[in-house]
């Protein structure tokens, strides 16, 4: 299922034993644009420490209720790595973190979750499975709420700014950055996906496509009613004469 990262803000958490706080962010990586942490804002509980929790230990979340349900103890939280909260996430705290919980390394590979294409191939490591920790690769960490304020730059000029993602519950992978272009035209939204952006430019917050502002001008709408379905997916990927995520891999992918 599809589902929009605001919607998820200020969900309760609701561990084995008891609330923690709620939503305050997710964290993903630039690389495969996959979310790697939910941020907890657990109030005055575990205060000057940020609460990162793995997509790993979500079990479900209930719209009605605004509530992210976790398989893991209040004590498994207070008892875990600690991470200051005005410091960023550094590769040594993730290989602690997953040591800690037993989770996969979702790096040291090439698919979305490591050797995996979806979390759920990964099994739950004992201290047999983790080598030494050597260095893997750099840290590509970004925070939703930071990118969302980002300008969108088509091959012809600025369009708008990036308002939110779309992300898929199975993988928890960004399928779409939603646009509003008001900035150039009045009202319109719509979708972009990851894979047809050319380059991001992170210390000058901005976002190129290999697009121009007539084709995304053209594009089909999206609005905040609408009913994320295969057949308008379908219809946004032909638009843009892209393959969709869903047909799989080609051999020359």
């Amino acid at each position: 299922m599809l589902f929009k990262t605001k919607k998820l803000e200020h969900y309760k958490l609701k561990t084995l034993d008891g609330e923690i706080g709620e939503t305050a962010d997710f964290f993903f990586d630039d690389q495969h644009w996959t979310i790697r942490y939910l941020v907890a804002n657990t109030g005055a509980w575990l205060t000057k420490r940020k609460v990162l929790i793995s997509p790993y230990a979500l079990a479900e979340a209930f719209k009605e209720e605004h509530l992210i349900s976790i398989n893991l103890t209040k004590k498994q939280i207070e008892d875990s790595p600690f991470l200051d909260y005005d410091k960023p996430v550094s590769r040594q705290f993730e290989v602690d973190h997953s040591h800690y919980y037993g989770s996969p390394y979702y790096w040291g590979g090439s698919e979305t979750w490591g050797i995996y294409s979806t979390m759920f191939g990964g099994k739950v490591l004992s201290d047999f499975d983790h080598k030494e920790d050597e260095e893997i690769g750099d840290l590509h960490l970004r925070s939703i709420n930071e990118v969302s304020t980002y300008h969108i730059h088509a091959t012809d000029g600025e369009i708008g700014h990036v308002e939110d993602f779309i992300i898929d519950d199975e993988t928890w992978t960004i399928r779409y950055l939603i646009v509003n272009t008001r900035n150039w035209w009045p009202g319109k939204k719509v979708l972009i996906s990851p894979t047809w952006i050319e380059c991001v430019s992170w210390d000058e917050s901005e976002v190129s496509l290999n697009l121009s502002r007539e084709a995304i001008a053209a594009a089909p709408e999206y609005t905040d009613e609408a009913q994320m379905n295969r057949d308008y997916e379908v219809s946004l990927h032909e638009h843009y004469d892209r393959r969709g995520y869903w047909l799989g891999k080609t051999l020359d992918e």
